[in-house]
């Protein structure tokens, strides 16, 4: 399978920047226009700051879908109505550089002048390594948004707005926060339940690790079983794989960004939209898969890595070192290595990565039950991170 390899998703035009439009007085004799004020500088990030260049990795992704006529022929034919999916999954997201000042004309305060990054997310299933499937391919914006007055909202938020190719769009506002040290990571529930009721679970079969006659893909999952690949415990709560990720890892700050389509008082607003074959017929009120809420939690980790440093002489090439990794198949960083001293006998040195992580939950809504759809990553940076001097 060859790696995903993304350019930033989206270049402004030479010349182009967001701002005000002029408001002085025309020069006589010609069209232009008279300097107004000197532009504000670029709005702060917030969080955003991290999101820069090109990440990569690996998850796993869980997913009910309708199974009504479905082309899908499993090796031992099951009769649910709903088809489990699970996928190891590949990821690349990619961020643009950040879009500067951009204004929001206020009516009833001052206007807000907002700053954000444009990103693209693609992601392959590749449970079977040898067949990559592409199965998501999402372009979308992160947005950072000062505090208002009106709305009162304190303190400064962030949005997340996002398309993608079946027909949903979304629009997802929360808040942001940093902690020392490495994050907690709750659990993700996969139960299905009755639409309106969470407490009511209707669990199926298909969740069910060691039932190889039931409707799912992979049917039979005895070789992940034994590979650790897919489990029981990451069946039950996606979120275990995270936890498993850094459980050996040194994370010596976190920034957690949480975030969903019904954000909670002082934010509203926000939302899904799904096109018509997702609502199915309104008279019928009976969904083909309705995306109705999704809510997600990223958490930007600085991660302590060590890498050992080969015999270097000061004017030689510079090196490229990858992190010591950890379990197999979970991703590392590389490490662009240009020591400023003579390195006269191999030395191991602590280094520092940005990470990833991130958790997200849809529920689809079909067949008188709300399906949680759960997707979780670890990604790191897909180009060498440039040692400083000072680590030597």
């Amino acid at each position: 399978m060859s790696d995903v390899h993304l350019e930033p998703v989206f270049s402004l035009p030479s010349g182009f920047t967001f701002g005000e439009v002029p408001s002085g007085t025309p020069v006589p004799g010609g069209a232009a226009v008279a300097p107004g004020p000197a532009p504000a500088p670029a709005p702060s990030l917030g969080p955003l700051t991290a999101f820069t260049g090109t990440f990569t990795g690996n998850g796993f992704n869980t997913i009910f879908r309708p199974d009504s006529g479905s082309p899908t022929v499993l090796p031992v034919p099951a009769t649910d109505d709903n088809l489990l999916e699970l996928n190891l999954t590949q990821e690349t997201l990619s961020f643009s550089p950040a879009l500067g000042s951009v204004p929001n004309r206020g009516e009833v305060q001052r206007d807000a002048f907002l700053n954000g990054v444009p990103y693209l997310q693609v992601i392959q299933d590749i449970t079977d390594p040898s067949q990559p499937v592409g199965i998501h391919f999402e372009p979308g914006l992160w947005m950072c948004m000062p505090k208002t007055t009106d709305p009162n909202v304190p303190q400064r938020t962030v949005f997340r707005m996002a398309s993608i190719p079946h027909g949903t769009t979304i629009e997802a506002q929360g808040t942001f926060s940093t902690i020392s040290g490495p994050p907690v990571i709750g659990p993700r529930e996969t139960t299905p339940f009755n639409i309106g009721s969470p407490p009511s679970k209707v669990p199926f079969p298909s969740q069910k690790a060691s039932d190889k006659k039931t409707a799912r893909i992979p049917q039979d999952l005895t070789s992940f079983i034994a590979a650790g690949t897919i489990t029981q415990a990451m069946m039950d709560d996606p979120n275990t794989l995270l936890r498993n990720h850094i459980a050996s890892q040194t994370i010596t700050s976190t920034t957690v960004i949480q975030v969903a389509t019904d954000a909670v008082a002082p934010l509203f607003g926000g939302g899904t939209d799904n096109i018509a074959f997702l609502l199915g017929d309104p008279a019928s009120n009976n969904p083909n898969a309705n995306a109705v809420k999704m809510d997600a939690v990223f958490w930007i980790e600085t991660v302590e890595f060590s890498i050992n440093v080969p015999i270097f002489t000061p004017g030689q090439p510079p090196l490229i070192i990858s992190a010591q990794a950890g379990t197999a198949g979970r991703p590392v960083p590389q490490f662009l290595v240009n020591p400023p001293i003579p390195i006269t006998a191999p030395r191991t040195i602590q280094v520092a990565a940005t990470q990833i992580q991130y958790s997200q939950r849809v529920l689809l809504n079909f067949a008188t039950l709300s399906w949680p759809h759960i997707s979780v990553a670890t990604l790191v940076p897909a180009d060498p991170v440039p040692v400083p001097a000072s680590a030597f």
